[in-house]
Order: C-alpha cells, then sequence, then structure tokens
C-alpha cells in the first residue's frame, strides 16, 4: 500500500512497554504511527518500527502540558488524512502511603498525564472519528481499576476513571461507527515499577508479564471491537472476574499486601 491507502494510528506512550509494543502492533498490521512519548528514546523506537515498512512520525511531547497536547493533535492532523485507531496509554504511577510518602507534586503529575490529557486527547480524537463515522480508541487502563488500591491510590483511581471514562463513551457512541477499548493489564515487565518507586513490593518484584504478549490482546480486541479486555496471566483474569463480586474491603486489603513498601521477596509473588 502507498503511504496514502495505509491506516493511521497514534499512540501515545510509546518509547518503551506497552505502548511501543501496541505501536509495534499498527506498525506489524499495516498502519502508518505517529507515536509520541516525552523522553528521548521515542527517536530510537521510532526507528526500530520503521522495518514494516510503514510511515513512522515521532513527536516528543511533554502531554502533562495543554499546549503539549494540542501540539501533537496538530502534528497527527497534519498527516494528511484521517485517523482510524488511537492509542490513549502514556502513563505513570506513585507508589507509597499518601500521608507520609508521596509527593503531592508527583500525583498532581500523575493526574494531568493519567487523566487529563487522555480527556484532552480522546475530545479530539472523538470529534474528528465521529465526524468521519469511523474509528477505534483504546484506553489503557490496569486490573488496578477494578480495586481500591492502597499505596497507590491516586494511581489506582486515575485508572478506574480511564476504565470508567471508556465505557461511558462507549455507550455514547454506539451508533457513530467509533468504538472504545479498555485494556486492563496486570503487573507487566516495564520500568514501571521502578519509577514508581515500587521495586521493594510484592507486585513490584513479583512475576510479571510480557509487554508484547499484553499489547497483542489489547490490539486484538480494538479491532474487534471489543469493550474491554483484562489481558495477561490468567492470574489477571480470573482477578478481573473476582473483582465483580468481591467486597471493595476485600480488594483492598489484597491490594495493600501487594502494594506495601518494604514487603518485597516475601512469599506470595505469583502476580
Amino acid at each position: 500500500m502507498t503511504t496514502t491507502e495505509r491506516p493511521l494510528a497514534l499512540v501515545t506512550g510509546a518509547s518503551s512497554g506497552i505502548g511501543y509494543e501496541l505501536a509495534r502492533q499498527f506498525a506489524q498490521h499495516g498502519f502508518d504511527v505517529v507515536v509520541t512519548a516525552e523522553d528521548a528514546e521515542l527517536g530510537t523506537a521510532a526507528e526500530s518500527l520503521k522495518e514494516y515498512g510503514g510511515q513512522v512520525m515521532p513527536v516528543r511531547a511533554d502531554l502533562t502540558r495543554y499546549d503539549e497536547v494540542e501540539r501533537l493533535w496538530t502534528a497527527t492532523v497534519a498527516a494528511g488524512r484521517p485517523l482510524d485507531a488511537v492509542a490513549v496509554n502514556a502513563g505513570v504511577g506513585a507508589g507509597g502511603a499518601f500521608a507520609r510518602e508521596t509527593s503531592l507534586e508527583a500525583e498532581l503529575t500523575l493526574i494531568e498525564l493519567n487523566v487529563t490529557s487522555s480527556v484532552h486527547l480522546a475530545k479530539r480524537a472523538v470529534a474528528a472519528m465521529t465526524a468521519r463515522g469511523k474509528g477505534k480508541i483504546l484506553f489503557t487502563s490496569s486490573v488496578a481499576a477494578l480495586t481500591p488500591g492502597p499505596f497507590e491510590a491516586v494511581y489506582a483511581a486515575s485508572k478506574a476513571f480511564l476504565h470508567s471514562f471508556a465505557e461511558a463513551l462507549r455507550s455514547e457512541l454506539k451508533d457513530s461507527g467509533v468504538t472504545v477499548t479498555s485494556l486492563l493489564p496486570g503487573p507487566t515487565d516495564t520500568e514501571f515499577f521502578e519509577r514508581a518507586g515500587m521495586e521493594d513490593t510484592r507486585v513490584g518484584s513479583g512475576k510479571k508479564d510480557d509487554p508484547a504478549e499484553v499489547a497483542r490482546q489489547g490490539f486484538d480486541a480494538l479491532m474487534k471491537g471489543d469493550d474491554k479486555v483484562v489481558a495477561g496471566s490468567f492470574v489477571n483474569k480470573v482477578q478481573g472476574v473476582a473483582g465483580r463480586v468481591t467486597p471493595d474491603t476485600a480488594k483492598a486489603a489484597m491490594h495493600r499486601r501487594m502494594a506495601e513498601p518494604g514487603k518485597g521477596g516475601t512469599s506470595g509473588n505469583d502476580e
């Protein structure tokens, strides 16, 4: 296919981890991709995606800033063709006790990236896609969205927001030709736990899923138009089912055991 014939996808947080693997899924399946991230590794990631034969357009941007989200959207529109799919994936974590360990600045930045920029970008994408009557949107939430999250309270709440937002948008857009899918991975082998300061927790030091497999499951669900997918291991899928019936107090207690600082290396690292 020529460049103008290939569908176009936008992936945020695409320099590494699940975001990079989502971009790779799009590239492998015949999409041109606009990829964005804040860090310098975006250039290397973009170059590696070119091996699949499509156009790769890197836009380095800090999505915690309104003007940077707008710049990303302007660059995407400048591709000169409709946006067929968007993976709203960029996010960050913050672990520790809210009362005494975590930084307010870091938590407000987390909200700006995980929540505010996601709504901002979705607003632009939904308007464009509904006008065209076609499009697919993927939000990277988390299994943490399904439970209260002691010791990563703001992060878990941000992912609950994204999952709820995705489900609500899906209902609103059901007759529009635009589908919305929520991706809910469990602990995944990325830089997330290091960046969140959670390496000394049971979840941080335990087994993790392959980001390539998580992205493949997310991409497949997006292409099929599914409402959501609990991605990764069988344990994650069981947690997703159990989360529907387990009381919040019990779920909070289980999450506390996994995310409490200083508990890494103890028994139960099977997540």
